[in-house]
C-alpha cells in the first residue's frame, strides 16, 4: 500500500480543547435509573469518544457514563487536587501527555490494573500494568504539494537542511513547527529529536535561518500549508496530518526516513477512583481486540494490539517502516523534562539557536 495513502488512513483529532471541562453524560442502556457511573476524565474530543462509548455499553448496558473532556493539564492537576484533599477522583484518565501520565502513576496517583491483555501488551506500551499506551501516532514532515513539482519533498532531517539552505530567502517566513514553550507534544517530540539525532541543533538553526514560524496548534501551522503560505511543516503529529490531508489536497505527508518519532495516549486507572472496577473494565474494553478495532476504524486513531490488523495498526506500520519508527517507550524517562531545571535549559537552548542567523 503506498505510503500516502497509508498515512492519510489516520485520521486525527481537532487541535481545539475547551477552557474548561465539558461534561457528557450517556444514561445506561438498560434504562436502568440507579446505574454504576463510570467517570472518565479524557482530553479525547467528546465527539471522537462515542464510538468507543457506545462500544463499551453495548457490552455494559447497565452502566452509564460521565464524560468530561478537558485539557492535558487539567487532568494531571484534578486527579492531583482531588486524590490529595481525599476526595474521588475518575475512574479512568485518557491523556496524550504522556510525561504527566507517567508521573500520576510513578507519584501514586494510579493503580495497578492486571488485565486479560497486559501480558500480551507491547512492552515500551506498559509501564508496570499501571499506564497503558492504547495508540501509535507519528510526527511527520507536512508539504505544500504545487511546491514540490519539480523535485521530491525532504524526507529525512538532511535532506530537510539541505532544502532549506538551498532555497534561501525564495522560502524565508514560509517554515512551520510548534512552539515548545507552548506545545506540549511540540515538546515531546523536541526533547526525543535531541535523543535520537545528534546533529538535531544544525537542524533548529538552520530552521531559524529560514524564518521558522512557531505555533502551539497544529491546525495553525496545516492551514498555512493547505493554502501555500508554508511550504513546510516540521514534526507535526500525523493524526492531525492525516485529517487535514484527506480534507485539503495539496498537504502532503513524509514520515521522515531518518526516524520517525511516535507517541501515543496512555491510559490509566486513578488511585482514588469512584469506582476502580469499572475503571479497570474501560480499559479492559480499551485494549481488546473490539475496543482497539473501534478505535482503528471509526476514531480512525491508529491502534497498539498486537491482535488487531488492519492499515491503521502499529503491526502493519511496523511492519512497513521497521526500525524507522521510534515509539516514545511509557517509561520513567519521560519524566526527565518535568525537571524544570532541564526543561528550561532545552527551552533556552531552543530560544538561543533559532535567534542564530
Amino acid at each position: 500500500m503506498p505510503l500516502l495513502l497509508f498515512i492519510i488512513a489516520l485520521v486525527g483529532l481537532l487541535d481545539a480543547r475547551p477552557a474548561q471541562a465539558a461534561v457528557t453524560v450517556y444514561p445506561a442502556l438498560s434504562g436502568r435509573g440507579d446505574a454504576p457511573v463510570l467517570v472518565v476524565y479524557s482530553s479525547l474530543d467528546e465527539p471522537l469518544a462515542k464510538p468507543m462509548i457506545a462500544g463499551f455499553q453495548s457490552a455494559n448496558r447497565d452502566v452509564a457514563v460521565h464524560y468530561e473532556e478537558m485539557l492535558t493539564g487539567e487532568i494531571y492537576d484534578r486527579i492531583v487536587r482531588e486524590t490529595d484533599a481525599g476526595k474521588k477522583s475518575a475512574d479512568f484518565a485518557f491523556s496524550s501527555a504522556m510525561d504527566l501520565q507517567v508521573k500520576l502513576a510513578n507519584d501514586g496517583y494510579a493503580q495497578r490494573s492486571e488485565l486479560p491483555m497486559s501480558d500480551r501488551w507491547p512492552a515500551w506500551a506498559n509501564w508496570r500494568n499501571t499506564a497503558y499506551a492504547l495508540t501509535f501516532e507519528p510526527a511527520v514532515f507536512v508539504y505544500h504539494k504545487p511546491s514540490f513539482v519539480d523535485e521530491a519533498p525532504p524526507s529525512t532531517r538532511a535532506e530537510f537542511v539541505d532544502f532549506l539552505n538551498r532555497q534561501g530567502d525564495s522560502i524565508y517566513g514560509q517554515i512551520g513547527t510548534y512552539d515548545i514553550e507552548r506545545s506540549g507534544v511540540g515538546f515531546l517530540f523536541m526533547s526525543r529529536d535531541q535523543e535520537q539525532f545528534g546533529d538535531i541543533w544544525s537542524v533548529i538553526r538552520t530552521m531559524g535561518a529560514a524564518g521558522v514560524k512557531l505555533y502551539s496548534t497544529s491546525q495553525a501551522i496545516l492551514e498555512r500549508v493547505a493554502d501555500g503560505r508554508f511550504v513546510l511543516g516540521y514534526n507535526i503529529l500525523g493524526s492531525y496530518a492525516a485529517d487535514w490531508a484527506s480534507r485539503h489536497p495539496d498537504v502532503g505527508i513524509v514520515l521522515p526516513k531518518d526516524y520517525t518519532v511516535v507517541m501515543s495516549r496512555i491510559g490509566l486507572v486513578p488511585q482514588a477512583a469512584s469506582s476502580p472496577e469499572l475503571g479497570r473494565r474501560y480499559l479492559e474494553f480499551f485494549m481488546s481486540k473490539e475496543g482497539q478495532t473501534i478505535m482503528a476504524r471509526e476514531l480512525q486513531i491508529p491502534a497498539v494490539s498486537p491482535e488487531v490488523s488492519g492499515n491503521n495498526t502499529a503491526t502493519t506500520m511496523r511492519e512497513m517502516l521497521g526500525g524507522q519508527l521510534k515509539p516514545v517507550p511509557v517509561s520513567l524517562g519521560l519524566m526527565v523534562y518535568l525537571d524544570q531545571v532541564k526543561r528550561a535549559r532545552l527551552i533556552s537552548r531552543w530560544n538561543e539557536v533559532l535567534r542564530l542567523q
